[in-house]
């Protein structure tokens, strides 16, 4: 057995340094491609939260305007408010804040002093993670559009 360890030029044990060198070259390369692969699925997770966040916020927002006479909340820290959804209850337990790089907007359509109508939207970080079926209607104009938005990148979510 040991001699099949022995090496041609004396009998030394161990590896060559350009057989280390390949392997360490080797460990670089796929340390490299996880590396990618991991920044790229940090960028859909804070995708997939800001989607998650968007829509707990239209359905508290929902749950308010059934609550108060038929009228949004004029800022999404009101939902989480003590008695946003009746004496003692919540719409939602805590505001939610966007991951960073990104935030939130928020707005409302007053008419007649009642919020009749609410937008909230978020810039996706990766094309094609939008859901299918989402909204490119919703923003602060006064036509509450996202005017500008591009259909790939842009969530917005309303009533």
């Amino acid at each position: 057995m040991l001699k099949l360890l022995n090496r041609k030029n004396g009998g030394g044990k161990g590896f060559t340094l350009i057989e280390l060198l390949v392997v360490i070259a080797i460990i670089g390369i796929l340390a490299s491609i996880v590396l990618a692969s991991l920044n790229t699925a940090r960028k859909k997770s804070r995708d997939a939260r800001r989607i998650a966040d968007l829509n707990q916020i239209r359905l508290a927002n929902e749950l308010y305007f059934d609550s108060n006479s038929g009228s949004y909340a004029a800022t999404i820290a009101a939902l989480a408010g003590a008695d946003s959804c009746g004496t003692g209850n919540k719409c939602i337990a805590v505001e939610p804040t966007a991951p960073a790089p990104g935030s939130y907007t928020y707005c409302i359509k007053t008419v007649s002093g009642s919020n009749t109508s609410y937008g909230i939207h978020a810039t996706l970080e990766l094309t094609g993670d939008k859901p299918t079926g989402s909204s490119t209607s919703v923003t602060c104009d006064t036509a509450m559009t996202c005017s500008g938005a591009s259909p790939d990148v842009d969530y917005c979510v309303g009533p």
